[in-house]
């Protein structure tokens, strides 16, 4: 028995041995989460995947220098493509659908669930947050200790606008460069009243939460402020994105504030090398959800709307790897909490990633992470009759994307048209950002060049999705009913719901229609049209 308990402790203090040398000198964290920054689109991403995308053409040096001196994820997503659940499932380490009210946009944080901000303030970590953290939700920034409790904003809240607050600056006389310097000293000033507030030698958790890549940016800005040529897209959108010029814009000027961020991104690592704690920091990387206003991004389980960037940069490991192992956003809390020296609490579902951060190896590292699951259940409460959910849960591995769509008969995207409308322009299908691209597609619905897109963006879909990526890594062609398929797709489907039978998900476990009724619909008395309104044009909406 003696011997049994030797072996036990000799196991754990082997899987504990890399943070024995940070017991005295813990690890810094800090994590970088753009809102509604997917693709994933960064600079470093270039020729990973093997086909042209717009990565090829932006240009992000600092995140790209996280990467080359850490981990690289090809294969990161969120849990869930709406800015609430997924950032609950990131601060929980649980399963979107495991957090309660947070499973909804503008839902309701669940106080027993423990995060990891506070589970290391309680640690003896200093904590600070600027600007985006948990939010929209009630209350705001709950797992973060609330909405100004370890804030810091001194210097202001301009970044969150960098097009429009650049473009305003311009126009009084500054050049382009003065007017981006006053939004980088505001993010220096903020970060920089953070880490005076701390204690000499304390470790700190710091999260930056930029809202610039989230719509609206300023049309145009692309080109007008950074150089991007919207016509170096040409071959570079994806299947689903008309290749026209006003597409290509939309995404040039959103792959604009992506080089926002990243100089962003540079002002903190500046400042941690200024202060001696660069090579004492862990730093993550990485979005929220897939881009707004675009078909195939927020609020859908394609790779658009769930796949991010993801980049850590852990010291002392070896650095320019890129890993194929699969991971969602929750395996983030746990691995922040094993850092830290913390057991995991109860309930977490995430799995920690420091074993594959510490590996010297590049390829798969670890063969049980090959696959993920996302979902979803409501995101904007208007745009959907009685605010019903759209519950969809997916599953993605290596060479295949299944879907599972749990109620077929209701509108993906929102409805067509909903009233009463609380403003005078009718608000069609909500759960698609206004923009440029939602405009282009919606007005030429009826042109044979743009019927096909449309379909794709907006019409009902059936219950199962079967996406064949080596075939089709846009993700527009359903192989669900192709007999071909039908042992491929019985296997994932059987595996997604055991997996989410055994996660207890209230979508799968007892009858199924939680999350259909109250309190987490409102059961609001909006009207839901299946069609547009005669000549209506999507401008202004």
């Amino acid at each position: 028995m003696k011997m049994a308990i030797r072996q036990r402790l000799l196991s754990v203090l082997l899987l504990f041995l890399p943070l024995i040398a940070w017991a005295d000198n813990r690890l810094n964290i800090v994590v970088i989460v753009g809102d509604d920054w997917g693709g994933p689109y960064a600079s470093a991403y270039t020729g990973i995947y093997g086909r042209a995308l717009p990565s090829d053409t932006v240009k992000t040096p600092n995140i790209d220098r996280i990467a080359r001196n850490g981990v690289l994820f090809k294969n990161a997503y969120v849990n869930a493509p709406s800015c609430t659940p997924s950032r609950s499932s990131i601060f929980s380490g649980r399963y979107f659908f495991n957090t309660g009210g947070g499973a909804f946009l503008y839902g309701t944080w669940d106080p027993t669930i423990p995060s990891f901000p506070l589970l290391l303030h309680d640690a003896g970590y200093h904590i600070g947050k600027t600007y985006k953290t948990w939010a929209p939700g009630v209350p705001i920034d709950a797992p973060f200790g609330g909405v100004k409790t370890y804030q810091y904003q001194q210097s202001g809240t301009s970044a969150n606008r960098f097009s429009s607050t650049v473009t305003a600056l311009m126009a009084k006389g500054m050049t382009f460069d003065q007017a981006k310097q006053t939004l980088l000293d505001e993010v220096n000033g903020n970060f920089s009243a953070f880490i005076k507030a701390r204690k000499p030698g304390q470790p700190f958790l710091y999260w930056f939460g930029p809202t610039n890549t989230h719509r609206s940016w300023v049309k145009g800005s692309g080109k007008a402020l950074w150089g991007i040529d919207p016509d170096n897209l040409k071959n570079k959108l994806r299947a689903f994105l008309p290749n026209v010029p006003e597409i290509r814009e939309d995404m040039a000027d959103y792959l604009g504030e992506i080089q926002a961020l990243d100089a962003y991104v540079g002002v903190l690592l500046k400042k941690l090398e200024d202060i001696g704690e660069l090579d004492k920091t862990l730093i993550v990387v990485t979005g929220d959800n897939g881009p707004g206003g675009f078909p195939h991004g927020k609020w859908n389980l394609y790779d658009f709307g769930v796949a991010t960037p993801l980049a850590i940069w852990l010291p002392n490991s070896k650095a320019g790897r890129v890993v194929d192992d699969f991971t969602t956003l929750m395996d983030l809390a746990p691995t922040f909490l094993d850092v830290a020296g913390l057991p995991t609490p109860a309930g977490m579902n995430g799995k920690s990633l420091l074993p594959v951060l510490t590996s010297p190896n590049s390829g798969q590292v670890d063969p049980q992470r090959n696959f993920v699951i996302t979902g979803e259940e409501r995101h904007v409460g208007m745009a959907t009759e009685q605010s019903l959910p759209y519950p969809a849960r997916a599953l993605r591995t290596a060479n295949y994307l299944y879907i599972r769509n749990f109620a077929p008969e209701r509108w993906p995207m929102g409805c067509p048209l909903i009233s009463p409308a609380p403003t005078p322009t009718p608000w069609v299908f909500v759960d698609m950002d206004p923009s440029p691209t939602k405009d282009w597609i919606i007005n030429n619905r009826n042109v044979p060049a743009g019927a096909h897109f449309y379909t794709w963006g907006f019409a009902k879909r059936p219950m199962e999705e079967l996406f064949d990526l080596s075939k089709d890594p846009g993700q527009i062609t359903n192989v669900a009913n192709n007999p071909a398929y039908a042992t491929v797709k019985a296997q994932l489907a059987g595996q997604l719901l055991a997996q989410l039978k055994n996660a207890g998900d209230p979508r799968v476990v007892g009858d199924g229609k939680t999350f259909d009724e109250p309190p987490f619909t409102s059961l609001a008395s909006v009207a839901c049209h299946d069609s547009l309104p005669l000549g209506w044009l999507a401008n202004g909406q």
